[in-house]
């Protein structure tokens, strides 16, 4: 294969512990070529669904007959996607392979060349991220025995939020457990909230690096971020994806003297501790119904249902104060953006959350609001308002982009030896 990194595309490969999920991107325009999950891995129910997105074409491979135990299925559905890719003539467009890594500790700050090192850098920071990093190790290996003649890069979700200040990533508990323990806000979201920032700053026509934004990504896993000078100086996820605001299952914010009470006079295990604030809270907590916040809405304007309001109305409020507090970073702020599913397509929960902010001269067009959803974006605020946007968030081309990017800067010259 030629070096022509101008129309080649990037394979970006996002791996949970249950599915994988495989986009066919483009770096120059963003345009995806091809998008793939596999899901229900390690399960009987585990099948391949493959769309080929010029010619509207989808393909499910069911893979029950392999053998289904990690990694290997992890394996399977890759090897089943080279085929695919193969049998469409696209295999010779791939000129590198983008990982997204959810926890690159203090160590990866930037895009990363993946060598034999970062993979066991990346396996040592399991023990930060034990439900991720372990299925990022998984692709990564997977990937690099179906793709061993192509540059492999690794763009990391808590990356962005190395440039936040001591006083926003440190806990005030001793600080030796920072120092031996790495016990510190690290953040995630980030490369969601590099884009939506990136893609904002072009709309405003002003340089990313003069950009001051509050960017919240609101979706089963929320998180509000304050952005000076184009650059992360905090934001409401912590140690784990955990802490902040609540969220669709998880609690967020808690005093942590409920765990203890929990434990020592409700006799809760530490396991169903986690489990509860990690998987029954949040929004499926509080309404009893769902996590999901279209079912909430629903219940909530259809049928009169008052937990459910209640449930969306704490959710919002929190998303308020965090926001409100997150000014306290900015000497300066050229807008709030929504991002994420739900940022993205509820207009009520975006109302909802302007209503708490009209201290800082928010105020929001109902009728532009009600039509932004579906991939939509633009502003929704007032003319002399201060300005609101909502941004369809496009990870995946971050991660297609800053790898070419990679390939480029460091004069690696991809070599597709697989037809």
């Amino acid at each position: 294969m030629q070096n022509d990194n101008t129309t080649k595309n990037v394979l970006v490969i996002n791996c949970g512990s249950s599915s994988v999920k495989f986009s066919l991107i483009n770096p120059t325009t963003g345009k995806a070529i091809l998008n793939a999950i596999a899901e229900r891995l390690n399960s009987p129910q585990a099948i391949l669904k493959i769309t080929l997105l010029d010619k509207n074409y989808v393909e499910k491979k069911q893979i029950t007959e392999q053998e289904i135990t990690s990694p290997h299925t992890h394996k399977v559905a890759i090897e089943l996607l080279v085929d695919f890719l193969k049998l469409k003539t696209l295999i010779s467009q791939v000129q590198a392979i983008g990982h997204r890594v959810v926890h690159g500790g203090e160590i990866y700050g930037k895009p990363t060349l993946i060598t034999n090192n970062v993979i066991d850098d990346i396996d040592k920071l399991s023990q930060l991220a034990p439900l991720h990093n372990p299925a990022n190790v998984i692709g990564i290996k997977a990937a690099k025995l179906a793709f061993s003649s192509l540059p492999q890069f690794a763009i990391f979700d808590t990356a962005f939020h190395q440039s936040m200040p001591e006083k926003a990533y440190l806990y005030g508990v001793p600080y030796k457990l920072y120092q031996e323990n790495g016990i510190r806000r690290y953040g995630f979201h980030g490369t969601s909230h590099y884009y939506v920032a990136n893609t904002t700053a072009q709309l405003i026509n002003k340089p990313l690096k003069e950009c001051n934004f509050i960017s919240a990504h609101l979706g089963n896993g929320c998180s509000v971020t304050a952005i000076k000078n184009g650059e992360s100086v905090d934001t409401s996820l912590g140690f784990t994806p955990l802490e902040g605001v609540m969220m669709g299952t998880r609690s967020g914010d808690i005093d942590a003297g409920i765990i203890f009470y929990l434990v020592e006079q409700l006799n809760y295990t530490i396991e169903q501790v986690n489990d509860l604030l990690n998987k029954g809270s949040g929004l499926l907590g509080v309404s009893g119904i769902s996590n999901d916040c279209r079912t909430l809405e629903c219940a909530m304007l259809e049928h009169g249902d008052k937990q459910a309001e209640l449930a969306l109305n704490i959710f919002c409020y929190r998303i308020a104060k965090a926001i409100a507090s997150f000014s306290a970073s900015l000497v300066s702020l050229d807008g709030l953006i929504f991002t994420g599913g739900i940022g993205e397509n509820s207009s009520y929960v975006r109302a909802n959350i302007l209503a708490h902010l009209t201290l800082l001269n928010f105020a929001i067009d109902q009728e532009k609001n009600l039509q932004l959803k579906g991939g939509k974006s633009g502003s929704i605020s007032k003319l002399h308002s201060r300005s609101c946007w909502v941004i369809p968030t496009n990870e995946e081309w971050v991660i297609a982009k800053q790898s070419h990017q990679l390939l480029v800067e460091q004069n690696i010259n991809p070599i597709n030896q697989i037809q």
